[in-house]
């Protein structure tokens, strides 16, 4: 069976065209010579088509030429449009019948050849040259090589076999349609490695054009990020300088004032939200930002951030409410499916933005449960509003629209990476706004109607704690980094528990061996001895001593949290720690059962 554009593996399309698709254009290229070939060879077809035995079949002769020639010619016309030279199985196929249409005209040629008389011989041998012109012709493409090659041979080869006497001519004639052949297959197989070459370099020069590209852009990213973060960490670090040089009592100031520590501290939690933001924006772009999607309820995290920001909102004589319709009013309707705390990240920045650009007004905070099934949160405001220009410039990293943003801090990757996030959970965030109007925030996330939020079991683990939670806890922090250690101390003792500082792993076994503590905090990198030495250390003494509570604190890597959990921690903190997490971390180490429940990890 005969090979045909369909049948052809799909070949891969990076950067420039496929050796088929070379090959087609090499054939289609040497269409207009074939078509001036079969012109100048019009009084050697004239001549030939005399020998017709009579009128009729004579006149069907140049008939056939004439049609052949106008349908080359049309062909060649068809192949001049982009559109029809782009369907590479519609183009080989038209290209196959063009040059078949040849092959029958050699064919009827020799037909009529046969019985020519003294011109027979003659009249075949050119017919017999007509046909290694197609074949010539057709060798750019092998298929069109293997299928009209021997279609345009088998009348004058037919012709020249069926009579005894020409044994010696037709030998002579097949051995040149055969050395025909093999010479156009030749031909064919260095055209084809010749295409796969450009094939091959086109790849190449599109994968150098990508590499570029993303180089481009991971520069241009890396150069707006160290730009953002200077300023922002300038300020913030100078204010913060200033308020502890007077605590320290340097230049013979004194004492900063309650209104200057709190300055200070904003200062310092917002160059904490800039970082936060930036890294995983940064984590975001590299394709290594993870969620964790589960049922949560979205009404009581709503409830929770317009709490948290209603402070605020009223400092500046904004009104924030919540609007929730009465089928999730009760909780009972389902749960979103999403992480949570991305979730609460997204919606946090929306609620937090609104009131930060908001001068007089409102801010509404909507859900929903939309006709597709889905829950949308709006988050609107009666703010200064934003032109279509500049509202998907908010969305752009490290783009901040100077009109609404100026005095205020920030890194410009806020929107910009809740669209990320909203998108990496199944969902989407969108916007519209009007200038002097205010603007409107929808963020769009899976809702199941069945599930049940796990919210419901978090409330019984408040409501009925532990009793050892209550009581002060004698806590061993090991920690090689100063200003670390000095920090979890502070939240620690802030809880009210007592703490005893190691400065390495070696030091926290020995105290670990010698005294008795009601829990242990191991950083996961250490001198001497590290994390997950150190907890396998201390599960492996005798005793009481083995069953202690332990907490790992580690920098955020997952092979990290993973080997101090191998190690025997049974729960893991992620620095930079907060009063929170730190406290929920120290329930679920000191509420865990040895051996009975796996390590918990609080971010």
């Amino acid at each position: 069976m005969a090979t045909t554009p369909d049948d052809l593996p799909a070949e891969p399309m990076r950067g420039g065209q496929s050796a088929t698709q070379q090959a087609l254009e090499a054939q289609t290229a040497l269409l207009p010579y074939a078509l001036a070939v079969f012109a100048v060879s019009l009084p050697a077809y004239v001549w030939a088509g005399s020998h017709a035995v009579n009128a009729v079949w004579m006149t069907g002769t140049f008939a056939i030429f004439a049609g052949a020639w106008g349908a080359f010619y049309g062909v060649v016309n068809w192949l001049k449009n982009p559109d029809n030279a782009a369907n590479t199985v519609q183009r080989g196929r038209i290209q196959i019948l063009s040059a078949l249409i040849w092959a029958l005209a050699v064919a009827q040629i020799a037909a009529f050849s046969d019985g020519a008389g003294l011109a027979r011989e003659p009249l075949l041998m050119t017919a017999l040259a007509a046909s290694v012109v197609i074949i010539f012709f057709a060798s750019p493409w092998l298929p069109s090589l293997l299928i009209v090659g021997p279609a345009a041979a088998a009348g004058p080869l037919i012709a020249l076999f069926s009579r005894p006497e020409d044994k010696d001519l037709a030998s002579n004639a097949w051995g040149a349609i055969a050395l025909a052949m093999a010479l156009a297959l030749i031909l064919n197989r260095i055209l084809r490695r010749q295409f796969s070459l450009a094939a091959e370099r086109e790849i190449l020069i599109a994968d150098r054009a990508g590499k570029v590209e993303e180089a481009r852009r991971l520069a241009q990213s890396k150069s707006d990020l160290v730009a953002t973060l200077s300023h922002e960490i300038r300020n913030g670090l100078t204010g913060v300088a200033h308020v502890l040089a007077a605590a320290a009592g340097r230049n013979g100031r004194g004492a900063p004032s309650r209104e200057q520590l709190t300055a200070a501290l904003d200062a310092a939690n917002d160059l904490i939200a800039v970082l936060n933001t930036t890294l995983d924006s940064e984590t975001a772009e590299a394709g290594r930002l993870s969620v964790d999607t589960r049922p949560f309820d979205p009404v009581a995290l709503l409830r929770d951030l317009v709490l948290l920001n209603r402070p605020n909102a009223a400092m500046k004589g904004l009104e924030l409410t919540l609007h929730v319709p009465a089928e999730l009013e009760n909780g009972q309707a389902g749960a979103a499916l999403a992480d949570a705390h991305r979730a609460r990240q997204i919606i946090a920045n929306l609620i937090g933005n609104a009131v930060k650009f908001s001068v007089r007004g409102r801010v509404e905070a909507r859900v929903e449960i939309t006709a597709a099934g889905r829950l949308a949160v709006e988050i609107a405001d009666t703010g200064p509003g934003l032109t279509p220009d500049e509202l998907e410039r908010a969305f752009e990293p490290f783009a901040r629209v100077e009109r609404t943003s100026a005095g205020t801090s920030g890194a410009g990757l806020g929107l910009s990476l809740a669209r990320q996030l909203a998108r990496l959970m199944g969902g989407d965030l969108t916007a519209h706004s009007a200038v002097g109007v205010g603007s409107c925030f929808r963020l769009e996330l899976p809702y199941d109607p069945q599930a049940v939020a796990e919210r419901v079991i978090e409330a019984v683990e408040v409501i009925a704690p532990d009793p050892t939670e209550r009581r002060a806890l004698k806590v061993l922090i090991a920690e090689d980094d100063a200003l670390n250690a000095a920090m979890l101390r502070a939240v620690i003792e802030q809880l009210g528990h007592q703490v005893v500082h190691a400065v390495d792993g070696r030091r926290a076994f020995e105290l670990a061996r010698i005294c008795e503590f009601d829990l242990l905090m191991i950083d996961g990198r250490m001198p001497n001895m590290d994390g997950p030495a150190t907890i396998a250390a201390v599960r492996g003494l005798e005793g009481s001593g083995a069953q202690v509570p332990i907490v790992a604190v580690i920098g955020g890597d997952a092979e990290e949290a993973r080997e101090c959990t191998d190690a025997g921690a049974d729960a893991v903190l992620r620095k930079p720690v907060s009063v929170a997490a730190v406290a929920r971390a120290v329930a679920d180490a000191v509420a865990v059962t040895r051996r009975e429940t796996p390590a918990r990890l609080t971010a």
